[in-house]
């Protein structure tokens, strides 16, 4: 048999072969490194026995697959440690995820933080004594027979759910069995780095009606270096919890009587518009028309759209006169209603309809997290109406001006190409010839990017942006989604030069995303010093006493006349205090004006950025921020010695 390798050479074999032993023969390093094998293009076990032609990449943690592989056996590991510590204990599920694992139990008395210092020493012991995993298979019934035995019920429920043909794996390691259909690494050995993280609550099978289990949450590397780097990244994203920074800034608030609906106060509403403000000044520069579409409407649209077959379940609805409507949770069908207003021509397109529009989505209780999952939010959607000969041109436009976005405020970013899902409309031909163009686009704008087999929306395939922030974490924001499906089925048309009725193709996208989202992204990104042009209060007025609060206010006007955001601190505080404060609430520039400063019309500056910048004329300080602000500079803080 022949074996094809990831890169592109080629082994040949006259027996079957494990993929683990594929890899040891190709080197010693690799196998030791490796995790799970991937044929032709399908995830699977190290143990797994290849005996025909095929593709073959050994994954390693470098892999995304593979660190799945990685800390999936650390989950396994942990649940094993739990039942030595805690016996009466009743497993769930215990799956890796994008940062690490968990696992989902049941006790009687649930566990506490200090329990996760004895599961983490079990865990050692484990991984010290190098335990096999052996993976075995049995009849349905067998399987259910066993969990009966042992007093897992929610692998005997997780089971019972399967077809009564179904053969049942599982992976044992010493006396630990488990229900799993794989991979895993050979033994625990590798599973060296590793750190239990937090303790959450979780509904079984994620439904609010059915019982609320412990979850487990863990990370594993391997490396210890690499943990270590993970670790550190954690403190400091709590430092920047955009809730904490929010609440501390007064941005934003959330309050019980609306779960998941987001309270912008003053300072956060100014962040907000100013955001905004840039939004507009970049579409009109990129030759969008901004519209405005009804936050409800009825449901002969959404059934039409086919939100109401796909998206029911989170959309919130209503009866008026005697009929059923939807409050938006997207804004796609609204513009196509104004495109549907008036004949459109071929000289027309393409026409780049931009909308903020408020969208509101059901997001159950345990999932919502401040800013970053809502159940009302702002999407900076655009809608562009096209003849096929201009696909390749406007999905470049987006993807140039997501690029100017995010480059703007110094996030690196990584593009996504997602394929037909399952559960999705269209021919074979449309679904192949929008992601042609798609593909297409990015080849021509030499961007690089990774295909997502079968994440695209379900009327079209679409490239998402992730963005990396200054502590690098990723977070999806940008899209570009090709649809055919939508203007087919509400009979869009355009006359084309050759005077007949054609159908135009459409593109959804955002830059922002949620724009709550992504201002709960800025604020952790920034840790909430904010470059200037986008700061609540730009500069703070800090009168050394009472005295001198005239000048003060003499500045502050100033400031105002030249729209800078200014504020005037005229608490009887010593200035040491003010300018500490001042400091707490990230405030890019700080004017510290006394007897020295009136006399001679200055300012004495102090900055985030380098600290004490000394006395200026307050039109020649004036002048440079304004310049900074139109600018809008992302100047450097000076690093603490």
């Amino acid at each position: 048999m022949k074996i094809t390798l990831k890169d592109g050479s080629s082994k040949e074999y006259a027996q079957s072969m494990r993929v683990i032993d594929i890899a040891s023969d190709i080197s010693e390093g690799l196998a030791r490194a490796a995790t799970a094998g991937e044929i032709n293009g399908e995830i699977v076990d190290l143990r797994t026995v290849v005996d025909a032609d095929c593709e073959l990449n050994i994954l390693t943690f470098r892999d995304e697959k593979g660190k799945g592989a990685f800390r999936h056996t650390a989950s396994h590991i942990m649940a094993q440690a739990i039942k030595r510590l805690y016996p009466d204990t009743k497993l769930a599920i215990g799956p890796s995820v994008a940062d690490g694992f968990y696992y989902d139990i049941d006790r009687d008395t649930p566990l506490v933080q200090e329990d996760l210092e004895k599961i983490e020493a079990e865990m050692k012991k484990i991984v010290k004594e190098n335990l096999s995993l052996e993976c075995f298979t049995k009849p349905r019934e067998e399987a259910i027979a066993y969990f009966k035995e042992q007093g897992e019920p929610y692998k005997v429920e997780l089971i019972e759910d399967l077809p009564e043909d179904s053969v049942i794996s599982f992976y044992s390691q010493g006396e630990f069995t488990d229900l799993c259909a794989g991979p895993h690494l050979m033994s625990t050995k590798p599973v060296k780095a590793f750190k239990l993280t937090s303790l959450a609550g979780a509904y079984w099978r994620g439904s609010e009606k059915n019982k609320m289990l412990q979850r487990i949450y863990g990370t594993a590397f391997s490396k210890k270096a690499e943990l270590d780097e993970y670790l550190t990244m954690l403190e400091e994203a709590k430092k920047r919890d955009h809730r904490k920074v929010g609440r501390e800034l007064g941005l934003f608030m959330m309050r019980e009587e609306g779960p998941g609906f987001p309270f912008f106060l003053p300072k956060g509403m100014v962040l907000k518009n100013t955001l905004l403000e840039y939004w507009r000044e970049i579409h009109e520069k990129a030759g969008y028309v901004e519209i405005s579409t009804p936050i409800m409407l009825s449901r002969h649209l959404w059934e039409t759209s086919g939100h109401w077959d796909h998206y029911k379940e989170n959309m919130y609805t209503t009866v008026i006169d005697e009929e059923d409507f939807a409050i938006k949770p997207m804004n796609c069908p609204g513009g196509i209603l104004v495109y549907q207003a008036e004949p459109r021509s071929y000289r027309d397109l393409p026409i780049r309809m931009g909308e903020l529009g408020l969208v509101h989505r059901h997001e159950k209780s345990g999932q919502l997290h401040g800013l970053m999952r809502v159940r009302c939010f702002t999407q900076d959607d655009a809608h562009i109406f096209m003849m096929p000969e201009q696909i390749r041109d406007e999905i470049k436009g987006v993807a140039r001006l997501i690029d100017e976005v995010y480059s703007l405020f110094g996030f690196r970013y990584h593009v996504e190409l997602s394929t037909r899902p399952e559960n999705s409309m269209g021919s074979d031909e449309d679904w192949e010839m929008a992601t042609d163009a798609l593909r297409g686009a990015l080849d021509d704008l030499g961007v690089s990017y990774v295909v997502n087999e079968g994440d695209g929306a379900f009327y079209g395939p679409k490239i998402d942006f992730h963005l990396e922030d200054s502590i690098g974490r990723t977070w999806q924001c940008g899209t570009i989604q090709l649809d055919f499906q939508l203007p087919l089925r509400f009979e869009l048309e355009y006359t084309g030069a050759d005077g007949e009725k054609h159908r135009p193709i459409m593109i959804h996208r955002v830059a922002f995303g949620s724009i709550e989202r992504f201002i709960g992204i800025l604020i952790e990104h920034f840790a909430g010093a904010f470059p200037t042009w986008l700061a609540p209060v730009q500069v703070k007025v800090l009168p050394i006493s009472d005295k001198y609060m005239g000048y003060g206010e003499k500045v502050l006007d100033e400031l105002k006349k030249a729209g800078i955001r200014a504020e005037l601190d005229v608490r009887a505080e010593k200035i040491g205090y003010k300018i500490r404060e001042a400091q707490m609430q990230k405030i890019p520039y700080m004017l510290v004006v006394g007897a020295k400063e009136e006399e001679d019309g200055l300012v004495a500056v102090r900055s985030r950025f380098e600290g004490d910048e000394g006395q200026k004329n307050l039109a020649d300080f004036i002048a440079a921020l304004q310049e900074e602000i139109a600018g809008k500079v992302q100047r450097q803080q000076k690093k603490q010695e």
